[in-house]
């Protein structure tokens, strides 16, 4: 619909400059905007105001001229017979504002009725390589209810873009080497040792779940008592394989009770095995981007905005997190990818211009680097502060919320504000059945209209409860209905906004606003009555109304149920 008024304005220009009425035929990019009271119309533009120094004129001189152009040029027609713009209007300095008759908004019904699951799709991205790479937890423990809200977020924001027209690849990087791996081993062998009747004092830098615990007796199990018995840093190595296998393939079931898949996993050994790792850092060295210092290699990341050099390999010779996370960027846009962009807790603020710097240095672009920093998550039942006591001892997992409020109410809610900023989660909000509940707010309503469809088949108004094309749209007149299918027309629009900023949280605010609006209407308006036409308009109304809340549903990762 924006451009269908840019394509007005363009022609009214167009016009005045051919009458003389304007001196220049220079057009600048004209801007469209939704309006935000009704008083003021639909859309507005400020194409006077940004055309005033081109045109050396004032701009409500401008805009008086257009309007002129405009009422003139029956320029607001479809096939020149039907008027869709009802007024224009000229407002405070220069604003054109426009005011459409109910009839231009009737096609945007038969657009979605056709499209289908495609509508609001988008080609802005123009199938540019895309990698979003998302959770990344060490499999050192459980996922837990922080890691559930960047799974999410994630997930998401991967769907938007493919959605928006990018081509998109979703990446897990698997910390599967380095300390936090050894003290997993260490923390399993030494639980063994205790389950062996050994007398063990366990440091406080292991792991102290439960579930090292249980690990520890798994291997028992399998490789017997005798196990205890080994060298140490053999028994401590296949302590750490066994361990980090067994939670990795937890992780991963998690994750897909979650909704959530990857198209790769990628392994930090493999950085290693492949000596990757190690001709990244020579690489570097020759460009003198590394340098030695005090025994120990360090990156020039002050040279690149950071606050300090960066240290890549220790004096002892071990590598930092540090050099693997510059190997396997590098590596990332090896493999084609023409931006990459990294999901991380908000705890890894400082993290940024360092693998920024490391990029950069590479001779690619900061523009092609974009993380993604999640806040926290409060769990909260009933509203007050909740710790609930979990198998791992330590954190809420996951798997414990997803267990309780089920995958689509964890989903919904993860994204119910933006994750820049902190979220509070509540527990008890989450599995209610009522419109207190986000969740079962939104997807009663394509469960609703279902049903009303289903109704609407049994009494023989219509063949099928999904048809492709509408039928009596001119009689949809209710400021309800044309409210209800403004906000139809800006899915596409919200969708574009959300992959331009990755923010997915736009689309569940989008999402709420359709239901509110639907439920507004419903509950005013009765859909099927004796007036078979009218019923069918409304009909076709609120099936695309379905259409487009299964269609935002889907993006989120959360299902559109038929019956609740």
């Amino acid at each position: 619909m924006k451009n269908f008024i840019k394509n007005i304005v363009t022609d009214a220009a167009k016009k005045a400059f051919e009458e003389k009425v304007l001196p220049s035929s220079q057009i600048p990019e004209i801007q469209v905007e939704e309006t935000k009271h009704e008083s003021h119309g639909d859309f507005s533009t400020n194409f006077a105001m940004t055309t005033a120094s081109i045109q050396k004129m004032a701009p409500q001189k401008i805009a008086q001229i257009l309007i002129s152009a405009i009422k003139a040029g029956n320029t607001g027609t479809t096939d020149g017979s039907e008027i869709l713009v009802e007024k224009v209007e000229i407002a405070g300095p220069g604003f054109i504002n426009f005011f459409l008759a109910n009839k231009a908004w009737h096609p945007v019904v038969d657009n979605i009725l056709v499209q289908d699951k495609l509508y609001g799709s988008s080609d802005i991205g123009k199938n540019e390589k895309v990698q979003v790479e998302f959770v990344s937890a060490n499999p050192t423990g459980p996922l837990h209810v922080g890691h559930g809200r960047g799974a999410v977020v994630g997930d998401s924001v991967g769907s938007i873009l493919s959605f928006a027209g990018y081509n998109v690849q979703k990446e897990y990087y698997i910390n599967d080497s380095g300390r936090q791996i050894r003290t997993l081993g260490t923390s399993v062998w030494l639980r063994l040792l205790q389950r062996a009747g050994k007398e063990i004092d366990f440091p406080d830098d292991c792991y102290r779940g439960d579930y090292i615990k249980e690990l520890a007796q798994k291997i028992l199990e399998q490789y017997g008592s005798k196990f205890s018995e080994k060298d140490e840093t053999e028994a401590i190595a296949v302590c750490a394989k066994y361990a980090a296998d067994k939670i990795l393939n937890g992780i991963k079931q998690d994750l897909t009770d979650f909704g959530v898949t990857f198209d790769q996993w990628f392994s930090e050994q493999s950085l290693y095995d492949s000596k990757r790792l190690e001709k990244t850092v020579d690489d570097f060295k020759s460009k003198d981007l590394i340098y030695e210092k005090d025994g120990a290699l360090w990156f020039r990341t002050q040279g690149f905005g950071d606050e300090k050099d960066r240290v890549v390999v220790r004096n002892n010779g071990l590598t930092t997190y540090f050099a693997s996370d510059i190997a396997y960027h590098k590596e990332k846009y090896e493999r084609g990818f023409d931006r990459v962009i990294d999901v991380w807790g908000a705890d890894h603020h400082g993290y940024i211009k360092r693998i920024d710097a490391s990029i950069v240095a590479s001779g690619l672009k900061s523009e092609q680097f974009d993380v993604i920093l999640v806040q926290l998550v409060n769990l909260l039942r009933n509203g007050k502060p909740f710790q609930m006591s979990t198998r791992a001892g330590q954190f809420v997992t996951l798997k414990d919320i997803v267990d309780e409020v089920g995958k689509d109410a964890a989903r919904f809610l993860f994204l119910s504000r933006s994750h820049d900023s902190g979220l509070d989660f509540d527990l008890e909000l989450a599995k209610q059945t009522n419109s207190e509940n986000p969740v079962y707010y939104v997807q009663y309503v394509h469960a609703r209209i279902t049903g009303i469809l289903l109704k609407a088949k049994e009494e023989k108004i219509v063949s099928s409860i999904d048809f492709k094309k509408g039928e009596y749209l001119d009689l949809l007149n209710e400021p309800e209905e044309i409210r209800l299918i403004k906000i139809l027309n800006a899915f596409k629009e919200n969708v574009e906004k959300s992959a331009k900023t990755l923010h997915p949280h736009i689309i569940f605010t989008y999402l709420m606003n359709l239901a509110s609006a639907f439920h507004g209407y419903y509950n005013k308006h009765k859909v099927l009555s004796d007036d078979i036409k009218l019923a069918k308009a409304r009909l076709s109304l609120v099936l695309a109304v379905k259409k487009v809340i299964r269609n935002g549903l889907t993006l989120l990762g959360v299902s559109a149920p038929e019956r609740m």
